[in-house]
């Protein structure tokens, strides 16, 4: 093999290195673009009360609070009139919280405390014991911590006032503990249904055949545009979980469909790679007109008879830029699009207005949402 030989080998090499890499990077795991069926979180509330407060709690008008508060010492025996309480120091709140799924009894919960009567800041404040319930009125979790809500709100009695971030919300890290586990169990499990956080045909295709060829055998089976059925077969049956953990390392290149989001707010705009253009020919330019108003003043010399006399004088301008048409081909990419565009000079916000009039024409081969 001669010097030219061992070049041009190297280069072939090089270059079908790249067009690998090139391929495997629009891979992604099943783990990160779907789910197993019934691994899920759960949501969960509770109603407590914030007490400690520095005379930013909720005011006398809110009647639930005071209801809540007379009820609680009830509970502890001691027995109060709702007239005789004063709740400046104290705030009814909402707790949320997401149960993960396996959770077991004594794990963490990080939960968010968020006012709902008309409190001023929730800073300083302890929550009070908290049950959280599921949607089944069940009791899983117990919570009460101090509440940081990483921001402060400063008044005066005349009014005015600073304030940063939202202080009548915050997150506690671990601030409740799992009372009662949701029971679910992987080793029974005879199919396990995988499905996609964005259904596509194409996508739960390949994503049945990666998996039959990951395992070496014909388990998954595509059911519609979102699940993939996994028939467990009996050599793994005993380890449901290590089959899991392999299926959700399998790497699937999703497919994309043609979208363009636009953001007017901002002037974003987002394109996916499989946009595409008809023929078409692009003329965009900008119509300036800038009008000047002034009043021009006459008065009569010193001891001559006259009148002073004020006459407007009006200036008008017009400017066009001369922008040149823009031709392109069927089939364009987007990127052959981005750099034709760039080519006459578009901004974004000139951008969103191109890509709604081919939308408009037909000529934008893609689904344009705008948000």
């Amino acid at each position: 093999m001669n010097h030219l030989q061992r070049i041009l080998l190297a280069t072939l090499i090089t270059l079908f290195s790249f067009v690998y890499l090139a391929g495997s990077a629009q891979a992604a795991r099943i783990k990160d673009i779907a789910f197993f069926k019934g691994v899920r979180t759960n949501q969960l509330v509770g109603y407590g009360l914030v007490v400690g407060l520095n005379g930013s709690g909720d005011s006398d008008q809110t009647k639930f609070t005071v209801q809540s508060i007379v009820n609680m010492l009830e509970r502890m025996g001691v027995h109060v009139s709702a007239k005789e309480v004063k709740v400046k120091n104290v705030a009814t709140v909402m707790v949320t919280a997401q149960l993960p799924p396996f959770a077991k009894a004594g794990s963490k919960l990080d939960i968010l405390v968020s006012s709902i009567g008309d409190a001023k800041s929730l800073q300083g404040g302890t929550l009070l014991l908290t049950p959280l319930k599921g949607i089944d009125g069940q009791i899983y979790a117990l919570a009460q911590a101090p509440v940081s809500v990483g921001g402060f709100a400063v008044g005066g009695a005349a009014g005015g006032g600073v304030q940063k971030n939202h202080p009548t919300a915050g997150m506690i890290a671990a601030g409740a503990t799992v009372e009662r586990e949701i029971p679910y169990t992987l080793g029974s499990q005879k199919e396990i249904m995988i499905s996609l956080y964005r259904p596509d045909f194409t996508t739960v295709t390949r994503m049945s055949a990666a998996i039959n060829k990951e395992v070496g055998m014909a388990i998954a089976e595509s059911i519609d545009a979102d699940a993939v059925k996994i028939t467990v077969p009996e050599s793994l049956s005993e380890d449901v979980v290590k089959l899991m953990a392999r299926l959700e390392m399998v790497e699937v290149r999703p497919d994309i469909a043609a979208r363009v989001v636009l953001n007017e707010k901002t002037g974003t705009v987002v394109m996916g790679e499989n946009v595409k253009l008809s023929r078409v020919a692009i003329a965009h330019g900008n119509l300036s007109i800038e009008i000047k108003e002034r009043k021009i003043v006459s008065q009569p010399l010193p001891l001559a008879k006259g009148e002073t006399v004020v006459t407007p004088e009006s200036e008008v301008a017009v400017k066009e830029e001369a922008e040149k048409l823009l031709l392109l081909e069927e089939g364009a990419s987007i990127g052959e699009v981005i750099k034709a565009l760039n080519a006459i000079g578009v901004t974004p916000r000139d951008l969103i207005v191109i890509l709604q009039s081919l939308r408009a024409a037909g000529a934008l081969q893609a689904d344009l949402e705008i948000i």
